[in-house]
């Protein structure tokens, strides 16, 4: 018998012979109830296997592809893993090759010496130097060991300390024959920030924690960085273009942003200036550190800044690793580098970590204030530099009286981006910007109409004792901090001239915060920027000199500039360019009141059980971060000869967005426009 193609065959029950007749009767129920289950299952696949009008599904033929595809794809897959390695090794050296043939050719095709040729090579030493490393790391990182010698323990660490003793006195010896030599003789009157250095040091090791506890070695070394990262930035001539040339890159890499603002917000996107040109460069500037941070630089460049600092410094590799990440990022991320060892860290490591936080500010911050002309070559040294001041400074204030319980191997072993793609870091990094732009906007316009509070309510105090224009300036709170900082800002080596106006910007930093503060800074370097323009186009209108004019054909009304021949008056006046570059490092910090919330909320939330330690250390690292700033200033402004004068050698041409214009009679000028003008300032230009 069978049933839909399905031969029956006789079942025999377990337990039963052949001869029996009860086991002959079970045996047929048992076929007949088998037989009858296979037809109701061949009249069930008989319906499952047509569709809804009667055509037949190709069900075998289906199952017989899906095998095949699941077997070549598990295969693949096998492959893949098995080989993993040496095909990525093989798909990188064939990529390798093809960018050096490239190179060979880009660099055959145009004669070497301009700067597309010097930029490119510039990037393929760097990228090559990397590779190198990262190959090296990878590999051999746990091999490569200083070459041990067979030398008694006590000859050896003697041998070491005398070695130690003579480098350090080498490197006195040399700063005090360079400052003799060099600063004394050539520029003097650049001595009077040593005494800046003298004082801050002093006063923090008489308000120290304690004392008798402060390990002399970060405080050294901190500063001698700082020293030589000056000579190599401001005085060494290579190292000084080199720092312009890098500064002008990043410049021309945040411009680009513009192109997505004007997509989004029209060509008139400059006429609400701050809102849709500095807020949007740092949503580009984010989603660049996104994608720098995917594939490795980021880890790399912070990892091996903190293996030096903490080499160096002889400070532990948590607090360095946090050092070295402020300099790229905010005061509230760098601390997730560490986020595993904070509950374990000693005071004084809790008081460097809030203390570096204060003392630099973030990539995407730095990117706004490049983007309203501070001059880009000195915020990028100065937020490098002051890592090492805060080290230093904090180490002097809160030293170390405990040992440090994290491990060097685990504190660097940093985490990769959890964005499985580039595409992914990119959107993440553009959507991470929308609160740090949120946070800035509120703030801005909170803080800045507290000011305008606190200002008119100074003045009506003011006003009603006589302190009126124009026989007595108006009482304001910049007025105030015009003279409360106003020794600082002498010691710091700011011109005589200039020390209310760089006082009131500190002031300013402070209370208020460091973007308010440099927008006012703003305001004198294009001032500079338009004062240098103007002379140099009245210095070149032979007509002018031809009747015995004056050719700058300027003059002063209080503080302010007037334009004789333009009617024109610049707000504020200006200041030297070594003000400004002495402000420009003093302000590059987030060592404000409004920052200690957020360096409270962060690590309060980081590691709950150290909140009380924070709270009790924060007021003292604010203090420590501004100093750090200050030291940083002051340092810059020892070596800085003969190239600070250079900073306006490329004078812009604006009547636009920072620079505060008022014609004399009264009329404020709102000359606009969408590009601004370069003009270099040579013999033959005009």
């Amino acid at each position: 018998m069978s049933t839909a193609g399905v031969e029956l065959k006789t079942v025999k029950p377990l337990g039963h012979k052949n001869g029996d007749a009860d086991s002959a009767l079970g045996s047929s129920v048992g076929v007949d109830n088998v037989a009858l289950k296979l037809e109701d299952e061949a009249t069930t696949n008989d319906k499952t296997q047509k569709t809804t009008n009667g055509v037949p599904a190709p069900a075998v033929e289906f199952e017989q592809t899906t095998g095949f595809v699941y077997h070549l794809q598990t295969s693949v897959r096998t492959t893949y893993n098995t080989y993993n390695n040496g095909i990525w090794t093989c798909v990188n050296v064939i990529l390798l090759v093809l960018y050096f043939i490239y190179f060979g050719f880009a660099m055959a095709h145009e004669k070497f010496g301009d700067e597309g040729s010097i930029r490119l090579l510039v990037c393929t030493i760097l990228f090559v130097i990397g590779l190198c490393l990262h190959f090296l790391f990878k590999h051999y990182g746990n091999t490569m060991r200083m070459p041990k010698i067979n030398m008694d323990p006590d000859r050896k660490e003697k041998i070491l300390k005398i070695g130690y003793i003579a480098i350090v006195a080498a490197i006195v010896i040399f700063i005090i024959v360079y400052i003799i030599a060099v600063v004394a003789i050539n520029s003097p009157d650049n001595l009077i920030s040593l005494t800046g250095l003298v004082f801050f040091v002093f006063a923090f090791f008489i308000c120290s924690r304690n004392p008798a506890q402060i390990k002399w070695r970060p405080v050294f070394w901190g500063l001698v960085i700082q020293f030589f990262f000056a000579l190599l930035i401001l005085r060494w001539p290579f190292g000084y273009q080199a720092f312009l040339w890098l500064g002008d890159r990043v410049s021309e890499f945040l411009a680009y942003s513009d192109k997505g603002a004007i997509f989004v917000f029209g060509d008139k996107y400059t006429d609400h200036f701050f809102a849709f040109k500095v807020l949007t460069v740092i949503v580009f500037f984010s989603t660049a550190v996104s994608v720098l941070y995917y594939i490795g630089v980021m880890q790399f460049i912070i990892r091996y800044l903190a293996r030096f600092m903490s080499s160096v410094m002889g400070t532990s590799p948590t607090e360095s690793l946090n050092a070295a990440g402020n300099i790229f990022i905010g005061q509230s991320e760098a601390p997730l580098l560490i986020q595993p060892f904070l509950k374990d860290m000693t005071n004084s490591e809790l008081h460097a970590v809030l203390t570096g936080g204060f003392a630099t500010i973030a990539g995407s911050v730095m990117a706004a204030y490049i983007a309203i002309d501070v001059p880009a070559n000195h915020l990028l040294s100065a937020s490098v530099m002051s890592a090492p001041a805060a080290l230093a400074m904090s180490k002097l204030i809160c030293p170390e009286t405990e040992g440090s319980k994290s491990d060097p191997e685990k504190v660097y072993n940093m985490e990769a981006s959890p964005e499985r793609n580039v595409i992914e870091a990119a959107s993440n990094g553009a959507s991470q910007s929308i609160k740090l732009i949120a946070n800035i906007a509120a703030n801005l316009i909170a803080f800045i109409a507290v000011l305008e509070f606190i200002n008119a309510t100074l003045d009506w105090f003011g006003s009603r004792v006589g302190l009126e224009e124009p026989d007595y300036e108006r009482l304001t709170f910049q007025f105030v901090c015009s003279y409360v900082f106003w020794p600082i800002a002498a010691m710091m080596g700011v011109d005589v001239a200039d020390c209310r106006k760089v006082a009131e910007m500190i002031g300013t930093k402070i209370f208020i915060n460091e973007l308010v503060a440099y927008t006012e800074l703003s305001v004198y370097i294009n001032n500079k920027h338009n004062l240098t323009w103007y002379e140099k186009r009245m210095r070149n209108m032979t007509s002018w000199v031809a009747n015995g004019s004056d050719v700058s054909e300027w003059y002063f009304s209080g503080e302010n500039i007037v334009y004789k021949e333009m009617n024109i008056t610049l707000q504020k006046g200006v200041m030297s360019d070594k003000s400004i570059v002495i402000s420009t490092y003093a302000l590059c910090g987030f060592s404000n009141v409004s920052s200690l919330g957020i360096m409270l909320g962060a690590l309060g939330a980081l590691v709950p059980s150290r909140k009380s330690d924070v709270s009790s250390l924060v007021i003292s690292a604010m203090i420590t971060g501004n100093v750090a700033c200050f030291m940083t200033a002051s340092i810059a402004d020892v070596p800085s000869i003969g190239h600070v004068g250079s900073l306006f050698t490329v004078c812009t041409i604006s009547f636009g967005h920072n620079s505060n214009f008022e014609n004399t009679s009264g009329v404020t000028a709102t000359h606009q426009s969408k590009r601004r003008r370069v003009c270099v300032i040579d013999s033959d230009s005009e």
